[in-house]
């Protein structure tokens, strides 16, 4: 069986892992974008130096490009070849809609923050599958998807991937100590439905602490789709073909054929659709597959920036650190949702005192040296809704080719974003921290990127859903992979469950 995977993110190569284990033939489609040369020179000579070794001028020329980044974008190595524009992808795109395709090897897991948590039944509980069903998925994922953390309260909350025997990186200087203080209180938190525990990333534990993550790791140890697809190429079943963008795809009795936008068309016996949501939104409209409008469901997020009131051992700019998400906050508030509550923690990184300085310098022209201590004791919490409570976006296709967004608002959702925001402050006062909640700011719809439900699975499928498999309704040959096909989206982190069902659905698929 020859099988064709539309893209090469982190659901394109879990369904080829699992199709390659069964013994099919599989060619992965996708943009083929790569990080430029010049790129590649610049990071190899960073890492071939000791970060202490490291002076001034390197780090800053490393960090420079990605402060200049145009906004809505995600830059990394200095490169935008990761993300698309938003005018790319979507026709008259307003400030609005702040999601983004990838036509990268790779897909935006290249820019990704790296968090990995499962989901918990009561979060899925309106799924047609269970967190049961994912967890063997979830490990066979883990075998090839590094994670960096320990074993803590949060496996008690999450309990479908156990991380007991995995290593942590270490926490930042100020993580290690909210992280104590939020042990010392824990029994009180838990009684008001909060369960706090180190970060889980998709990071090699061999983390050199650069504190170069936001930037672009240059020992390239923050796990890419592109480094499972370099695994994948020593298999003689894998066949990568990068540059191939595919336009639409047609079902025939015997097979599926895979029009590619250059022109161009190839056939396989079976196809697996997973573009990232808005590319294969795109696919399946253009394909005249399913309605003429698509339904995007969101996990809306809100920033709270927070002031700790103890004294560092250490500046936290100073000494090995990393800046990825140090901290995990599950919320259980039955009060605002049966669907629990997700907040990640960061502490210090480079963006701080230039955001606080950028934010009110202007205004306070003298306040540069406060501003900039002031951020030397500034954590911020991102908080996550479920798609029950967020803004959901209809997306249709352009006489161009291009996808059109409308925003379809959900009136619960600000009221929701508050309420979970406010616990989340009283649980960080607990624990020695001042939050800003005058100061919390909302994300734009799509900008957390937990986003997808256009094609959501179902018992049986129906013009708007899919089966079990990811098939659309009608179909027996294509099945959609990436998060497209999840039925609402959980406020706990994506990746992990996205890889873990597009797992499932090559192990599977006839």
């Amino acid at each position: 069986m020859r099988a064709i995977v539309i893209g090469s993110g982190p659901a394109g190569v879990s369904t080829a892992t699992a199709l390659l284990a069964r013994g099919r033939h599989v060619t992965m489609l996708d943009g083929g974008k790569v990080l430029e040369p010049a790129a590649v020179a610049r990071q190899a000579a960073l890492a071939a130096q000791d970060p202490s070794d490291w002076d001034n001028a390197a780090r800053s020329a490393w960090m420079q490009p990605q402060y200049e980044t145009p906004a809505g974008q995600v830059r990394r190595y200095g490169s935008d070849f990761a993300m698309e524009p938003a005018d790319a992808t979507v026709s008259g795109a307003a400030d609005w809609f702040a999601l983004r395709a990838s036509h990268a090897v790779g897909g935006l897991s290249n820019l990704w923050g790296s968090a990995v948590l499962p989901y918990r039944q009561q979060d899925i509980s309106d799924w047609p599958i269970r967190a049961d069903d994912l967890a063997p998925h979830y490990r066979a994922v883990a075998e090839f998807l590094p994670i960096a953390g320990g074993a803590d309260d949060l496996d008690k909350v999450l309990p479908a991937f156990q991380i007991e025997g995995q290593n942590r990186i270490q926490p930042s200087v100020q993580a290690e100590a909210l992280l104590a203080r939020l042990c010392a209180k824990r029994e009180s938190l838990a009684r008001t439905g909060i369960f706090a525990g180190g970060a889980r990333q998709a990071v090699d534990t061999s983390c050199r602490r650069c504190g170069m993550c936001l930037h672009g790791c240059p020992f390239g140890l923050i796990w890419s789709a592109r480094d499972t697809v370099k695994d994948l190429r020593a298999n003689p079943d894998f066949t990568h073909q990068p540059g191939a963008l595919a336009s639409h795809v047609e079902e025939d009795p015997v097979g599926v054929t895979v029009h590619l936008e250059d022109g161009t068309a190839i056939k396989a016996d079976r196809v697996f659709l997973g573009a990232g949501v808005l590319e294969t939104a795109r696919i399946l409209l253009k394909s005249g597959i399913g309605p003429r409008e698509r339904m995007l469901k969101d996990s809306q997020h809100a920033f709270l920036p927070m002031i700790q009131r103890w004294r560092n051992r250490r500046r936290p700019d100073r000494g090995p650190f990393h800046t990825l998400p140090q901290i995990f906050v599950e919320m259980e508030l039955p009060e605002l949702s049966a669907r629990l509550v997700h907040a990640q923690i960061y502490t210090w990184n480079e963006h701080f005192p230039r955001d606080l300085i950028n934010n009110y310098g202007r205004r306070l022209p003298f306040a540069k040296p406060f501003l900039t201590a002031l951020a030397r004791r500034l954590i911020v919490g991102q908080v996550f809704l479920h798609s029950d409570h967020s803004h959901r976006i209809a997306l249709t296709l352009s006489p161009d080719g291009r996808l059109a967004g409308r925003l379809e608002r959900n009136g619960g959702m600000e009221p929701a974003l508050k309420a979970a925001t406010g616990h989340l402050a009283q649980a960080m006062a607990k624990a020695g921290l001042i939050p800003l909640t005058f100061a919390s700011r909302p994300g734009a719809p799509g900008s957390s990127f937990h986003a997808g439900a256009t094609v959501p699975m179902a018992r049986q499928a129906s013009p708007d859903t899919s089966d079990l498999l990811g098939r659309p309704d009608g179909l027996r040959r294509v099945h959609v992979i990436d998060a497209s096909v999840l039925p609402t989206i959980p406020a706990t982190t994506i990746t992990f469950s996205v890889m873990a069902n597009a797992h499932r659905i090559g192990s599977l698929a006839p």
